[in-house]
């Protein structure tokens, strides 16, 4: 009776990925409180996912954008007035090879939007979104890896170090906050928000997970006396999660995404304005953990019968983060004299080329001016810049899987005469870094009688391309360990073609394994 000794491998397998366009389109009739349209000068919004479910070959996404358009009244002594919508959009994404009860980390991005006029009284909203999609199956496997009480099993191994899941966990967090307005502002209404999630961070304790960032928030707003304003701010964002077994070795990725956002002027007389922020955030922990793993046996003197099969895993995972500086200057027409009330900065990767030690990422950052000249009428300009990064450092960086996080940790924009901007961008680039390996494993191992006795004392073997001390002594039914003591071999890696070997017998009172 053949007892195989066994330990346990947690699996997080990337079973699928995607990234898709969808797009959010819906009609506004405008209050009659507001003045009519004549036309549109910027349109922004915040996005939130607040539902999102696994099915049989589909994922379904729910989402809004909160949408706000800044437009010129027709026939009327303001120069700028601002809507303010919701859009919602529910797809039905198709994606191969995943089901019901995986995991799934979703990445939804706005990457255009506009609002065209119908009407006076009516606008049209249309969004292009970005979706980026990763499926994940969790999987416990048994993994063998020593064969126990028995004699003259040749067993070939392997040394590995894999990352097994140590846990999985997820909260959600309410981000809340009264931002104060200057008090000399009575607030009119919101011309334009935007909300994203920086400084992630997180700290790792026996069982538990403490996950920060802040909510970075900056809303441009219209006051009573027709002035256009802004107020930044930074909301924190604090979590728990439990999660067994983690300790502060191990690694962690984590993935936040809103679900939904208010935002909403308080009474005149408290001059403030309310943010309520309900963000997701998941995290999977792993180990680095060290596998002997049994790729092949067999035995001299028993047949053995067992079935193979493949898993796959993740290995060689790693973080890496570094700060791309940018620093140009862009000349723009017709803002000389202008008053720059504020700057979008946006970031798309357009290539990512995988050249052995590093990862050479060709990207495009998108700065969207906002500016006031002195009628208080508001004039928008968009900006380009091509730039590129590395990672730097890698083993085998072609073959590695990498997923990068882009974050504006600090932006300076001067203007100086003749329309010239001097543009001071620091970007902070995290990337995960993986690989996902097939490992072949033995299962279900048993002894199917006795192998028939070579007739023969010794043989000559040549041997041909491809082959290997293993293989040929499986072959013939002997052991590494012979062959190697017959021919003076030291290098047991190291046969060539051609080479002329002696193939032992196999002694039946040996009692050798061979890892």
């Amino acid at each position: 009776m053949i007892e195989a000794q066994r330990e346990s491998l947690s699996v997080n397998k990337l079973v699928a990925q995607k990234k898709d366009i969808i797009f959010a389109e819906g009609d506004m009739i405008v209050p009659d409180s507001k003045p009519d349209i004549l036309n549109t000068i910027c349109t922004s919004g915040v996005v939130s996912v607040y539902k999102k479910e696994v099915q049989d070959g589909k994922i379904r996404l729910d989402g809004a954008i909160n949408t706000y358009i800044m437009y010129m009244p027709d026939g009327n002594e303001d120069t700028v007035r601002g809507l303010n919508t919701s859009i919602d959009f529910s797809e039905n994404i198709s994606v191969s090879n995943c089901t019901e009860g995986m995991d799934v980390i979703s990445d939804v991005k706005i990457k255009s939007i506009e609002a065209k006029v119908i009407n006076g009284r009516k606008v049209g909203i249309k969004a292009t979104l970005e979706v980026s999609l990763k499926v994940y199956s969790n999987e416990e496997v048994e993994v063998i890896n020593d064969i126990q009480n028995e004699n003259n099993i040749q067993i070939l191994k392997e040394n590995l170090k894999v990352n097994s899941l140590v846990g999985r966990g997820e909260t959600k967090i309410y981000a809340k906050d009264n931002i104060q307005i200057d008090n000399m502002d009575n607030l009119a209404e919101i011309l334009k928000a935007h909300v994203c999630l920086v400084d992630k961070d997180i700290k790792i304790s026996y069982n538990k997970v403490l996950t920060k960032s802040e909510a970075e928030v900056k809303i441009m707003y219209l006051t009573e006396d027709n002035r256009i304003n802004m107020v930044n701010s930074k909301i924190p964002v604090v979590g728990f999660i439990d999660i067994p077994n983690v300790t502060e070795g191990n690694l962690c990725d984590v993935n936040y995404e809103i679900k939904n956002i208010i935002i909403k002027p308080n009474s005149q007389e408290e001059h403030s304005i309310y943010i309520e922020i309900e963000i997701e955030v998941v995290c999977c922990i792993y180990e680095e953990k060290d596998i002997n793993l049994i790729q092949d046996m067999y035995s001299p003197t028993q047949n053995l019968k067992f079935e193979k099969r493949q898993i796959m895993t993740m290995t060689d995972k790693q973080n890496i983060s570094n700060i791309k500086q940018i620093r140009e200057k862009v000349n723009l027409k017709d803002v000389e004299g202008l008053n720059l009330k504020d700057v979008d900065v946006t970031n798309t990767i357009i290539n990512e080329n995988k050249i052995n030690s590093k990862i050479l990422y060709e990207s495009e950052m998108n700065l969207q001016f906002i500016f006031e000249n002195d009628k208080k009428q508001v004039i928008e300009k968009e900006v380009k810049i091509p730039y590129e990064y590395v990672v730097e450092n890698l083993q085998n960086g072609e073959n590695l899987n990498a997923d990068t996080n882009i974050e504006v940790k600090a932006q300076d924009f001067i203007v100086q005469d003749g329309g010239v901007i001097n543009c001071s961008v620091d970007l902070q680039n995290d990337t995960n870094l993986y690989r996902m390996v097939n490992l072949n494993m033995l299962d279900s191992i048993e002894e199917d009688g006795e192998r028939e006795e070579q007739d023969y004392s010794i043989v000559i073997y040549i041997v041909k391309k491809g082959d290997t001390l293993w293989n040929i002594a499986k072959e013939f039914g002997t052991t590494v360990d012979g062959i190697a003591r017959v021919n003076g071999i030291e290098n047991r890696d190291l046969i060539v073609p051609g080479q002329k070997l002696y193939i032992p017998k196999f002694e039946r009172i040996s009692e050798v394994s061979y890892e």
